[in-house]
């Protein structure tokens, strides 16, 4: 005589979203690290830029200085872009290769 099976033993046989969830977690576990060397290193070229434009800023000391008013703002800018690269930047994947015509 079969066993009886329970309901949620069913659901995990035909493949219910609560079984697929609880494999989706494991295997992002033991994923690749998604950062790699590349977005570290613009990273922090991104963080020095930006605390350079701030030191600047405080350097000159004045309101109406040229450094103040225009260079620091767009180093400061470019700082903070460049850390949004770098936040959003990944690596092509090797098997993916589009030709263009």
């Amino acid at each position: 005589m079969a066993k009886p099976v329970s309901k949620s033993a069913k659901r995990r046989q035909k493949g219910s979203p609560v079984g697929r969830s609880r494999r989706a977690r494991n295997s992002s576990r033991g994923g690749a690290m998604i950062f790699t060397a590349r977005n570290y290193t613009l990273l922090a070229a991104g963080v020095f830029v930006v605390v350079l434009g701030y030191a600047m800023m405080r350097i000159e000391n004045e309101v109406d200085g040229f450094i103040s008013l225009y260079v620091a703002p767009l180093l400061i800018l470019g700082g903070y872009l460049e850390i949004i690269y770098a936040i959003l930047w990944r690596p092509r994947r090797e098997g993916s290769t589009e030709s263009t015509p």
